[in-house]
Formats: C-alpha cells, sequence, structure tokens
C-alpha cells in the first residue's frame, strides 16, 4: 500500500540558540521550569518511573518529535500498510534537531526495533535518538554509534517488530506525544515542552538554577540556619 503521511500541525521551531541553551540543563530541571510556567505535573507532560535511559553519558537530547507506530508482537500484514522507506522519507525532511519516538502498540513488547542496524539508519537519517515504550538491543554496539535510547527494557530478539503508522500522536510511559513536540530527554526520563511556552523554559530554567545554587551555598556555609533556609526554599519544595 502506497500511503502519504498525514498532514500534522507544524511545530513551533525555535532558534537553534534556544534549544542549545536548552541543552545545558537537566531534564529535572527542565520539569521544574514548567511548573513554574504554569505547568502542573497532573497534565502529564513527564515520562513514569518505568522509561529506562540506556545511555545517561550522552547527556540530554532535545529536538523534535518524528513519530511512529510498531508492532512487535505479531507480524505485518501482507501486503504492509507502512512502508519503512516513506517514514525514513519522512524522518529526513522534519524540522532539525529531530528525535525518533515510537510507540509498540503490542502489550508486551515481542521483539527490538532498535539495535545496531536502526541506529545507524536514523543516525544517517539525521535522529539524535529514540524514546519507545518498546525494546533495544546491540547496546554497546548503538553506544559506539552516538545514538540516545530511551527504552522499556532490552531483548536478545528483533521478534516481529514493525511500523504499523507514523506522523501521528502516540502515547508512551503516559504521555502523548504529537508530531513535532519538542523533547528534552536524559537519564530522568522525559520531558515534552508545551509550543506556546517554549521559548519562555530556558529564562525559567536559570532563574530556578540560580535559586537552587543559593539554597546550597547556604547548606554548606557556617551560616547555615533553617530560618534562612525556609527564607530561600519556595512552597513546592
Amino acid at each position: 500500500m502506497n500511503r502519504t503521511a498525514p498532514q500534522a500541525a507544524k511545530p513551533r521551531v525555535l532558534a537553534p540558540g534556544v534549544l542549545h541553551a536548552m541543552r545545558r540543563f537537566t531534564s529535572p530541571t527542565i520539569a521544574n521550569a514548567l511548573e513554574a510556567l504554569g505547568v502542573v505535573p497532573s497534565q502529564a507532560v513527564y515520562t513514569n518511573a518505568s522509561v529506562r535511559c540506556l545511555f545517561p553519558e550522552l547527556g540530554p537530547m532535545v529536538g523534535y518529535a518524528c513519530t511512529a507506530v510498531i508492532l512487535s508482537a505479531r507480524p505485518a500484514s501482507n501486503p504492509r500498510r507502512i512502508w519503512r522507506t516513506q517514514y525514513w522519507d519522512h524522518t529526513r525532511n522534519s524540522p532539525e534537531p529531530r528525535v525518533t519516538v515510537m510507540q509498540d502498540l503490542s502489550e508486551r513488547p515481542q521483539g527490538a526495533y532498535w539495535g545496531e542496524v536502526n541506529a545507524n539508519i536514523y543516525r544517517a537519517l539525521g535522529s539524535l535518538g529514540v524514546m519507545t515504550n518498546g525494546t533495544a538491543r546491540d547496546v554497546d554496539e548503538v553506544r559506539q554509534v552516538g545514538f540516545h535510547v530511551f527504552c522499556s527494557d532490552v531483548q536478545v530478539s528483533h521478534g516481529f517488530a514493525h511500523l504499523e503508522d507514523f506522523n501521528c500522536p502516540v502515547k508512551l510511559f503516559d504521555v502523548v506525544v504529537h508530531p513535532g513536540a519538542l523533547i528534552h530527554a536524559d537519564q530522568h526520563g522525559a520531558v515534552v515542552i508545551p509550543s506556546e511556552i517554549a521559548s519562555q523554559v530556558v529564562e525559567a530554567a536559570r532563574e530556578i538554577e540560580q535559586r537552587e545554587k543559593r539554597m546550597i551555598e547556604l547548606c554548606k556555609s557556617a551560616d547555615f540556619s533553617i530560618e534562612a533556609l525556609d527564607k530561600l526554599i519556595p512552597d513546592s519544595y
């Protein structure tokens, strides 16, 4: 079946300098910045505790989501609904920096879509890494590629893993990710940054970083007191 990608809303692409500045911060700091800007945890913009970062040494991954849906529990239909070259072309033509966000529809992953070969393919297509509720393998080989992997676990076989759809909303680790969504992810998990406040996040993160620096300096100081600490710490802590 020759399928054309559906038209999704174009993401608000930020200036490269803003994204570079975002990479200076950890994902927890970005999460704190979102809360300071009025985003509450119940709005589900943070992944849950089941996401696994395979390569924390790579630091934060920041980019726009190229979404896709896979299935690993059973073979692809014949003829296939989606051809991989269609998604490859879509990925290559998506806004940069780009990250792959892939939902496995299987109740329990039965095979790893992500390994040495796909890491090299998607790296060549300009993707910085992947976030998936599916599994991965070839851990040492993928590490050498420098490709970020956020997944549910590792698994020895690729099983039946195949593409089912792309450029559509996906849900993984309790978060809904729309095509083009801005993702910030590190060893703690991932944050989906709402586009309407994305340009304000860096400044909010800087303010939080400075405030926390003052708290920590006080804790290490000979002038430490509960009263002084209470004045520095906001009610959210």
